[in-house]
């Protein structure tokens, strides 16, 4: 029979009892994404056009993506069907097991109970294939035959690559230069999936030759990417532009991880006190979270739920609440969230992932009504706990999830010295198989704490958009 995706880090797995249909049908693929916006008190702000500065309209957004996606992002539905040919390519890794801890749990003598939802198990080794396969799908059902998108880490590019060889439909894609140098492993990935990769900024487009220009050796951002594959799909009346992370659909699409999660919790009778995830653009934090938050919304559960972002790029704990673009060209519309500023280029951390100015425009908004928490922890402290949860429970983390790992350590550790027994629920959204170079440079000694300048950001933020809030 089909095990239930429960696990105990001593290698116990747990089934299901004796074949009852119900008990098997609460570890099944979800059949609906979750929108949160339908429980939401106060509704979001509108996106805005970047010329006229009045609500995006459909039409607006038509150029760069497919109609059904469109919907999804202005949707207030509160379950959206997923469509049975995205959940045949989802059963491919899905559902994904819910792990505890107990080894780390040791290591560090706490009380704490922590369990994390391990996304590592996709093709392409993290949550990015939640969001890509029916992003690539909706572009197919159109007839759409090319699409671009930017990668920071690689995560998101390699799992577009996978899902456009899925459905016949070539890929091309623009990875950060700090990264596309970083992680060549990443690169290869898309390539062996039929992507075209290029280094951002490029010689290739307006965007990447102006910031060349100004700095020929830019180590890139994803605001720069997003600008450079903005642009080629804005040109080209047969292609489409993919987003990782950031946009309502995408936070939509990556709900299948918390709506397994909540079954999978409820079937051992546990209830997350604290709830943990790294937050770059989003994504994966939402994925876990917006489902439970949902839950405590209606007044059944009262989990603390905590961003971690890295110290060098801290949006939500540094930046402002303001109207601004999603890339550094300002060609995209303009979007209510915490930001850096636009042209803020953070430090090339390894956590390529998490190197972008902004944040979601619907996380930002939860963080401002208070459902939400936010930390920013230095990377060497990330590492650091990285190494400790690898030599513990066996999975190299990706350099992304290592945020959550060490914020989990640090609640584990409140936990001993208050005595405390809580259940912490860690997003752990993938593995790091191809992040090597950064645990060698860790390993040796050679990896530091990069930061920000304030003046720096003080200039970014001086050319956000002046709007009425």
């Amino acid at each position: 029979m089909k095990p239930m995706h429960l696990r105990r880090s001593n290698g116990c797995r747990l089934r299901t009892r004796a074949a009852l249909s119900d008990d098997l049908k609460a570890f099944e693929v979800p059949c609906q994404w979750y929108n949160l916006i339908a429980d939401l008190p106060v509704k979001p702000p509108p996106t805005l056009h970047p010329q006229t500065f009045e609500p995006v309209k459909h039409e607006d957004l038509s150029p760069l993506f497919p109609n059904e996606l469109i919907k999804q992002e202005a949707s207030n539905e509160r379950f959206i069907d997923i469509p049975n040919e995205v959940l045949d390519v989802y059963r491919l890794w899905r559902p994904t097991p819910l792990i505890r801890a107990k080894r780390l749990e040791k290591l560090l003598n706490t009380p704490a109970r922590i369990y994390y939802k391990y996304e590592g198990t996709s093709p392409a080794g993290s949550h990015k294939p939640n969001t890509a396969v029916p992003q690539v799908f909706y572009n197919a059902q159109e007839g759409i035959k090319n699409v671009v998108t930017e990668t920071g880490a690689g995560q998101w590019g390699s799992a577009l690559a996978f899902a456009c060889s899925l459905f016949d439909i070539s890929c091309e894609v623009w990875q950060v230069r700090a990264s596309y140098d970083q992680k060549p492993y990443r690169r290869l990935m898309m390539q062996t999936w039929g992507a075209k990769v290029h280094p951002s900024p490029s010689s290739i487009t307006d965007a990447g030759q102006k910031i060349l220009q100004m700095d020929p050796l830019s180590p890139g951002s994803l605001g720069i990417a997003i600008s450079e594959a903005v642009e080629v799909a804005g040109k080209n009346a047969d292609t489409k532009y993919c987003l990782g992370s950031v946009l309502n659909h995408v936070l939509l699409h990556q709900t299948v991880i918390g709506e397994e999660c909540l079954k999978q919790m409820e079937a051992i009778g546990e209830t997350p006190d604290v709830i943990i995830g790294c937050t770059g653009g989003g994504s994966n934090f939402a994925g876990l979270t917006f489902p439970f938050i949902r839950e405590k919304l209606n007044g059944k559960i009262n989990p603390a739920i905590k961003a971690v972002e890295p110290t060098a790029c801290p949006s939500l704990t540094k930046g402002v609440y303001a109207y601004d673009y999603g890339d550094t060209a300002g060609m995209t519309p303009l979007m209510k969230m915490h930001t850096l500023g636009h042209d803020f280029i953070p430090d090339p951390i390894h956590a390529g992932g998490l190197r972008y100015h902004g944040m979601a425009p619907l996380i930002s908004h939860v963080y401002e009504l208070g459902f939400m928490e936010a930390t920013a922890i230095p990377q060497t402290e990330c590492f650091e706990a990285a190494i400790k949860f690898a030599r513990t429970e066996g999975v190299i983390p990706a350099p992304e999830p290592t945020h959550a790992i060490a914020a989990t350590i640090r609640e584990a550790i409140q936990c001993r010295e208050s005595g405390e027994a809580k259940v912490i629920l860690m997003a752990m959204c993938g593995h790091g198989h191809f992040d090597l170079a950064a645990y060698e440079k860790f390993l040796q000694g050679n990896m530091v704490d990069l930061s920000f300048s304030e003046e720096k950001i003080q200039a970014s933020l001086a050319k956000i958009p002046k709007l009425v809030p």
